[in-house]
């Protein structure tokens, strides 16, 4: 199976105050911790939304905005494209991510339940879910999920998601 990893970044982290794709972890920027995890799983690697160093940055569909599906949609549109089968997301917040994330969510539609962000996603879908946004159905993950009938994976632990800059501080000051 040919695996698109799809990183979301392109949301404008008013939670965060500021680019939080590029806050460091042990001298690192999130977006690359999220990089070298979801990279290891997949055949080809992209970042939605934003221009990222070091990888090939792809819009969202059907325009910019519409947030996770407008990235998911962009990343699916891709992977349909380019011939991948599926395609596994993150958002770039996740930067200990499952590195067996692929295993743990096939077959697919799945996302990681309490993060919907982590899915693994069907290319197939792409022509649906751009006609759904493009019909300005609801917005919300969930209801794409529902729609979809994706299954919810429980994960042994669940991945530390960044939203804050307390969340951040908390993480970087975790015993390592």
């Amino acid at each position: 199976m040919s695996i698109l990893g799809a990183i979301f970044a392109g949301g404008a982290a008013r939670r965060f105050g500021r680019d939080k794709a590029a806050a460091e972890i042990e001298g690192v920027a999130m977006i690359d911790h999220v990089a070298a995890r979801l990279g290891g799983q997949c055949d080809t690697l992209v970042v939605v939304g934003r221009e990222w160093p070091g990888l090939v940055s792809i819009a969202d569909i059907p325009r910019p905005g519409l947030g996770p599906l407008g990235a998911l949609a962009g990343a699916l549109g891709f992977a349909l494209d380019g011939g991948f089968e599926a395609v596994l997301t993150s958002g770039c917040d996740l930067p200990d991510l499952p590195t067996d994330l692929l295993q743990r969510l096939l077959p697919a539609p799945a996302v990681v339940k309490g993060q919907p962000l982590l899915g693994l996603w069907p290319s197939a879908l792409a022509p649906r879910l751009i006609g759904w946004l493009e019909a300005d159905g609801d917005r919300a993950m969930r209801s794409w999920i529902a729609e979809t009938g994706a299954r919810r994976v429980v994960l042994p632990v669940e991945p530390t998601n960044i939203n804050s800059v307390a969340d951040w501080e908390r993480y970087n000051a975790r015993p390592q």
